[in-house]
């Protein structure tokens, strides 16, 4: 048997890898096995619980406001048992957080080969975003397999001599939809059955990167202030990331505000629903800018760049920037412009069509020799 053990940490990660632990786990030559490191512990165990996936091991290390160096030596540390204890043949890690850059250096360390889920991503800026643009530029240099969501990943890791094992897999956060999405979905959040989601438009908020701490963030939560208290036809909803930095900014800016809606984080199945019958999603997430336009629901980026310039190229996605008056404006043109938005909701999702995971574990199979043939690209 194939040993695989995927490695992940965050609520993001968990989203777009636990249907990756459980296809491989349907693989008669492969021991799926998963290995957690709690970078989040609340919201990343509200995903294994949607998803049924109980981790072989987990390294709970998880502190009040900790640290990047924290995080990142506990879960240098907290690898080593478990690279021990599961002997895995082929560690997998996903995307750009700071468990994806330990968990590739670790398996460095025991000389276990890397599969990287979500490669070749890139902004080019390595302070934006902080710090993920270094932990996916790292983790490739490590990586002995490079999955990629689409064919501009793929030439992104070309460009920086990596040619061999480059797979164009799609984004698995689209085979995580097909199994959360329902139309008759029933939330456990009273707050959101209660929305007048057919005579109002409510816009879908997240904001939680570290690059946009402080004044970013300010003028962030000061455009939705002035949205929410300038349109009657709105509501907001707010599921405000667990960190205290942002909660403090939040309450400072945001509290108070006329139909906002300021909400604990939502497990995975609520916020896609959340996501499907919203108008509009703000958001600096990176995993949103995919999820929402395979709903339909067009995005602004409350960034001033993204590592996902398919989006925008497709037009399911714009960049609205940290300057609050931007913001105001690009959001109130969607709220008044029928076809602006429609243009945007009309866009073709160029992140997959649900079959990522099967791809990953195709190629998985063929690089260790239990197929013939290689899994096709997937092109958008």
């Amino acid at each position: 048997m194939l040993r695989v053990m995927s490695v992940f940490g965050t609520r993001p990660e968990a989203i777009k890898m636990c249907p990756l632990v459980k296809e491989l786990a349907s693989r008669p030559g492969i021991a799926s096995l998963c290995c957690v490191t709690a970078q989040h512990r609340q919201m990343l165990d509200s995903v294994l619980n949607v998803f049924g996936v109980q981790p072989d091991c987990d390294l709970n290390i998880m502190t009040p406001r900790q640290t990047l160096s924290g995080i990142t030596s506990k879960c240098l540390l907290g690898m080593d048992e478990a690279v021990e204890q599961l002997k895995p043949d082929l560690i997998l890690v996903h995307g750009d957080t700071s468990t994806t850059f330990a968990g590739a250096l670790s398996a460095f360390y025991h000389q276990v080969a890397v599969g990287h889920v979500e490669a070749g991503l890139r902004t080019y800026d390595k302070f934006s975003p902080f710090p993920e643009e270094m932990n996916r530029v790292l983790t490739s240099s490590l990586a002995d397999m490079h999955f990629c969501p689409t064919a501009g990943n793929r030439e992104n890791l070309i460009k920086e001599g990596h040619t061999r094992d480059l797979f164009i897999t799609g984004n698995t956060v689209i085979d995580a939809l097909k199994t959360t999405v329902r139309e008759d979905y029933h939330f456990s959040t009273e707050t959101l059955n209660a929305l007048p989601y057919n005579e109002k438009k409510v816009l879908l908020v997240t904001c939680h990167r570290r690059e946009n701490y402080g004044e970013p963030m300010k003028n962030i939560l000061l455009a939705l202030r002035q949205i929410a208290e300038s349109r009657q036809d709105v509501e907001l909803v707010y599921p405000v990331h667990l960190s205290p930095v942002v909660r403090e900014a939040v309450d400072q800016y945001l509290r108070g505000a006329p139909r906002v809606h300021l909400i604990d984080p939502l497990p995975a199945d609520e916020m896609h629903n959340l996501m499907a019958r919203c108008y509009l999603v703000l958001t600096d997430s990176g995993g949103l800018q995919e999820e929402a336009p395979a709903l339909g629901k067009p995005v602004l980026v409350l960034r001033r760049e993204t590592e996902r310039p398919e989006a925008v190229a497709a037009g399911t996605v714009k960049l609205a920037g940290v300057v609050q008056d931007d913001i105001v404006t690009m959001t109130e043109r969607l709220l008044s412009d029928r076809s602006a938005y429609e243009a945007m909701a009309r866009a073709v999702n160029p992140y997959g069509d649900g079959n990522a995971c099967r791809r990953i574990a195709d190629a998985i199979e063929w690089r260790y020799g239990l197929r013939p043939d290689p899994p096709e690209d997937y092109l958008a």
